[in-house]
């Protein structure tokens, strides 16, 4: 009669230890979320202090590529005079 109890005190102490572990691992789980968490607060802060520069960049983006366009018809159109100036030089 002595064999079970001492067995199921084994158990006993067996899930008690499982139980500890478990509990760290919940503890170590909580403070990696807290760390994500604080470090996606961070990244959020750092993003939106950017926000205004990345704002201007894409503005310039676009002021400089209708300047491009701009430049390729004043070209066009500055080879269209030359054409036209070496026709009536010929006359």
């Amino acid at each position: 009669s002595l064999v079970p109890l001492k067995t199921t005190s084994e158990d006993y102490k067996l899930l008690e230890n499982m139980n500890k572990l478990t509990s760290l691992k919940y503890l170590e789980m909580k403070d990696i979320a807290i760390n994500i968490s604080r470090n996606l607060k961070d990244l959020n802060q750092k993003y939106a202090a950017l926000q205004p520069y990345l704002e201007q960049i894409n503005l310039i983006e676009e002021q400089v590529a209708a300047l491009e366009q701009a430049a390729y018809k004043l070209d066009a159109y500055s080879k269209k005079l030359e054409a036209k100036y070496k026709k009536l030089e010929k006359r």
